[in-house]
């Protein structure tokens, strides 16, 4: 059986549609807003990684959400790119316009269907509700021939009246349904349930692809996606790292790599490049600031790890014995020194191509060259790790108002420790000296110097990107202003030097963050 649809024609019963929404409800995480410049360099991964469907923003959040949801449309190609949008005619007529300009393009648009949710948010009854379903959608159509049509808190809504909502949306012309578990409180069995029961109920359901989107409050997101799969959802939304709001969403590199391993269970076929996960998840942990953890499925360093003796002699002898998938099938490769002191600008460039960072421009290329020689000099080996940390941190930064020149530390047991830091701010290059009660404090004391804000530091965290004493150190910082939080991120040999361009890059984000107004009811 096949479904006609506007921007796949002809769907495949085992063909599975894989919906990005990092960039939309990823983004809604405390502390993971992104600039425009880290918007599309994550659009651009996501593409290169074959998604079918991004979902750029929520155009009528703000000004920035808009202009980043069109410049997505305008630059990338590929995927469809989409816009959300509530059920008012402001919301769809501004993703509208927000998507025109792309090649393919989706409006997303949702409401609350459940009791709890129309009673206390919506304060609507549920006719009001089926009318707002009916006209939404309505109105989205007269803008694209690609809807999509949402029921927040799908889940826990009466199956009667889910029904009759979903029947709405497809007579007003959705192309795709959205059954969501809103707020994670599913098991795998009751989301079979509700898809099966829609499909079977529902008139016109044969010409629609359903679609899942399971939040991860109960660590079940995964799950709850692939039983949604096995019963006969054909469109996946998810998140790289399983970013989202509270618990996250489904991660796509789970559910991917789970249909990859287990294809005899589950009956459909995404077709993403499975070796660029693990350089998008490291992406987006660059740019928002959020490590993943030692332990995460798929793209955690140790999910390749082996320290048990047992384990480690059965993998020597067969991978197979405790690996059910390659590490190269991700991304991953063992680490080896391949670039040193001595190379030069072309190796490089030609080392960066085959990471699949061939369109650095040639600004971001001198700067991580730059910067790449001066960790050679200082490293005894260089890995793919430390080339990856230092092109991302250099990518990432290149559109900052605030930007780290450099930082002359004196510490040790006699003397009180002190820094003296230059930041570049707006274009200009300012200088300042601060002590403080370590190398770190004095170091954080001359960024507020420089640069006056009321932030408070939440969280001050240091790792090892590599092994070995001269391995760089990865600083995690964590900024709270007036309810919002944001986390930076900073890598070099020098963890105080690391610490200093975490700082810095917390506070870019927060000065982004502080330009974006989050309008009500904004969920899915």
């Amino acid at each position: 059986m096949t479904i006609d649809h506007p921007n796949f024609g002809n769907i495949a019963d085992d063909r599975l549609i894989i919906f990005d929404t990092t960039l939309r409800d990823g983004e809604q995480s405390p502390g993971f807003s992104m600039n425009l410049a880290e918007k599309l360099r994550m659009a651009e991964a996501l593409a290169e990684l074959g998604v079918d469907v991004i979902e750029a923003g929520f155009p009528i959040a703000s000004e920035g959400d808009y202009e980043s949801v069109r410049a997505i449309a305008q630059s990338i190609q590929g995927p469809v790119i989409c816009g959300l949008a509530r059920s008012g005619r402001a919301d769809i007529l501004r993703a509208a316009e927000a998507v025109a300009p792309a090649e393919r393009r989706r409006i997303h648009t949702f409401i609350s269907t459940s009791p709890l949710h129309m009673k206390y948010k919506l304060r609507m009854e549920p006719e009001a509700v089926l009318a707002a379903v009916a006209d939404s959608v309505a109105l989205a159509r007269q803008h694209t021939d690609d809807v999509e049509w949402s029921a927040e808190d799908g889940s826990r809504t009466e199956p009667e009246f889910l029904c009759r909502c979903v029947e709405a949306a497809i007579r007003a012309g959705a192309t795709t349904i959205n059954i969501p578990d809103t707020v994670g409180y599913a098991l795998p069995q009751d989301m079979a349930r509700l898809f099966t029961m829609v499909r079977e109920r529902v008139p016109g359901a044969e010409k629609v692809i359903f679609s899942a989107h399971n939040h991860n409050d109960l660590g079940l997101a995964v799950a709850n996606t692939i039983a949604s799969v096995n019963a006969g959802a054909r469109q996946v939304e998810c998140t790289i790292n399983g970013i989202g709001e509270r618990a996250g969403n489904a991660a796509l590199e789970e559910i991917v790599m789970a249909i990859r391993t287990r294809p005899d269970s589950v009956p459909a076929r995404p077709q993403v490049a499975t070796e660029n996960i693990l350089r998008t998840s490291r992406l987006l942990s660059t740019i928002t600031g959020f490590d993943v953890q030692p332990n995460k499925a798929i793209v955690g360093r140790n999910a390749f790890a082996h320290e048990s003796g047992i384990h480690q002699d059965g993998v020597l002898k067969n991978a197979a014995t405790y690996e059910i998938m390659t590490p190269e099938s991700v991304g991953w490769t063992k680490s080896s020194l391949v670039m040193g002191k001595h190379s030069g600008r072309a190796a490089f460039r030609d080392k960066l191509r085959a990471m699949g960072y061939g369109d650095l421009g040639e600004n971001q290329l001198n700067d991580a060259f730059r910067r790449f020689k001066d960790l050679a000099d200082r490293k005894k080996v260089v890995y793919d790790e430390d080339i990856m940390a230092l092109v991302d941190d250099e990518v990432m930064r290149d559109h900052d108002r605030i930007r780290f020149v450099s930082l002359d530390v004196h510490a040790g047991s006699k003397a009180k420790p002190s820094a003296v830091l230059e930041l570049e701010i707006d274009g200009v290059t300012r200088a300042a000296t601060a002590t403080g009660d370590g190398p770190v404090d004095a170091t954080f004391i001359a960024i507020r110097k420089l640069f006056q804000h009321e932030a408070t530091l939440r969280l001050y965290s240091v790792g090892a990107i590599t092994e070995g004493t001269d391995a760089q150190a990865r600083v995690t910082v964590r900024l709270e202003e007036e309810g919002k939080m944001v986390d930076g991120q900073g890598a070099d040999t020098d963890t105080i030097v690391a610490s200093a361009r975490a700082y810095v890059h917390a506070l870019n984000k927060l000065l982004v963050k502080r330009t974006r107004t989050e309008p009500a009811a904004l969920s899915a």
